[in-house]
Protein backbone atom coordinates (compact mmCIF):
# COMPACT_ATOMS: atom_id res chain seq x y z
CA UNK A 1 0.00 0.00 0.00
CA UNK A 2 1.22 3.65 -0.79
CA UNK A 3 0.46 5.39 2.43
CA UNK A 4 -1.33 8.05 0.39
CA UNK A 5 -4.95 8.76 0.82
CA UNK A 6 -7.24 8.02 -1.98
CA UNK A 7 -10.74 9.16 -3.03
CA UNK A 8 -13.51 6.29 -3.29
CA UNK A 9 -13.69 7.30 -6.78
CA UNK A 10 -11.53 8.29 -9.02
CA UNK A 11 -11.36 11.77 -10.82
CA UNK A 12 -13.23 12.27 -14.50
CA UNK A 13 -12.06 15.24 -15.58
CA UNK A 14 -11.39 15.66 -19.23
CA UNK A 15 -7.77 16.93 -17.62
CA UNK A 16 -4.81 16.02 -15.19
CA UNK A 17 -5.82 17.21 -12.15
CA UNK A 18 -3.30 16.70 -8.87
CA UNK A 19 -5.00 13.92 -7.96
CA UNK A 20 -4.16 11.70 -10.72
CA UNK A 21 -0.45 13.03 -10.51
CA UNK A 22 0.13 12.23 -6.63
CA UNK A 23 -1.11 8.61 -7.95
CA UNK A 24 0.23 8.22 -10.91
CA UNK A 25 2.67 5.52 -9.59
CA UNK A 26 -0.59 3.77 -8.26
CA UNK A 27 -2.20 3.70 -11.36
CA UNK A 28 0.95 1.83 -13.07
CA UNK A 29 0.85 -0.86 -10.45
CA UNK A 30 -3.05 -1.11 -11.17
CA UNK A 31 -2.56 -1.74 -14.73
CA UNK A 32 0.38 -4.06 -14.06
CA UNK A 33 -2.42 -6.00 -11.92
CA UNK A 34 -4.95 -6.18 -14.05
CA UNK A 35 -2.01 -6.89 -17.55
CA UNK A 36 -1.65 -9.80 -14.80
CA UNK A 37 -5.06 -10.85 -14.34
CA UNK A 38 -4.82 -10.34 -10.58
CA UNK A 39 -7.87 -10.75 -8.36
CA UNK A 40 -9.29 -6.96 -7.96
CA UNK A 41 -9.91 -7.87 -4.32
CA UNK A 42 -6.46 -8.62 -3.70
CA UNK A 43 -5.87 -5.45 -5.69
CA UNK A 44 -7.88 -3.42 -3.26
CA UNK A 45 -6.41 -4.35 -0.29
CA UNK A 46 -2.04 -3.98 -1.44
CA UNK A 47 -3.09 -0.57 -3.34
CA UNK A 48 -5.80 1.08 -1.34
CA UNK A 49 -5.57 -0.32 1.98
CA UNK A 50 -9.73 -1.66 2.02
CA UNK A 51 -10.28 -5.08 2.77
CA UNK A 52 -12.66 -6.19 0.18
CA UNK A 53 -14.67 -9.09 2.19
CA UNK A 54 -15.55 -6.16 4.54
CA UNK A 55 -16.04 -3.63 2.49
CA UNK A 56 -17.24 -5.47 -0.68
CA UNK A 57 -19.57 -2.31 -2.73
CA UNK A 58 -16.53 0.86 -1.75
CA UNK A 59 -13.72 -1.98 -2.48
CA UNK A 60 -14.94 -2.46 -5.98
CA UNK A 61 -15.90 0.73 -6.73
CA UNK A 62 -12.92 2.47 -5.66
CA UNK A 63 -11.12 -0.31 -8.19
CA UNK A 64 -12.94 0.41 -11.12
CA UNK A 65 -13.04 3.74 -11.06
CA UNK A 66 -9.35 4.05 -10.70
CA UNK A 67 -8.72 1.37 -13.35
CA UNK A 68 -11.16 3.41 -15.57
CA UNK A 69 -8.78 6.75 -14.76
CA UNK A 70 -5.39 4.73 -14.92
CA UNK A 71 -6.59 3.74 -18.35
CA UNK A 72 -7.25 7.28 -19.53
CA UNK A 73 -3.89 8.06 -18.45
CA UNK A 74 -2.92 6.02 -20.71
CA UNK A 75 -5.18 7.13 -23.78
CA UNK A 76 -5.49 10.64 -23.17
CA UNK A 77 -3.84 11.96 -19.56
CA UNK A 78 -0.20 11.10 -20.48
CA UNK A 79 -0.50 14.10 -22.73
CA UNK A 80 -1.06 16.63 -20.09
CA UNK A 81 2.45 15.22 -18.74
CA UNK A 82 3.91 16.21 -22.21
CA UNK A 83 2.47 19.69 -22.33
CA UNK A 84 2.86 22.92 -20.91
CA UNK A 85 2.01 23.11 -17.20
CA UNK A 86 -1.30 25.50 -16.50
CA UNK A 87 -0.66 26.52 -12.78
CA UNK A 88 -3.91 25.36 -10.30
Amino acid sequence: MSGKHFEDRAPDAPRLTAYDEAHLPDYICLLDADDQGSDWRDVAAQIFGIDAAAEPERAKAMHASHLTRARWMTEVGYAYLLGPRATE
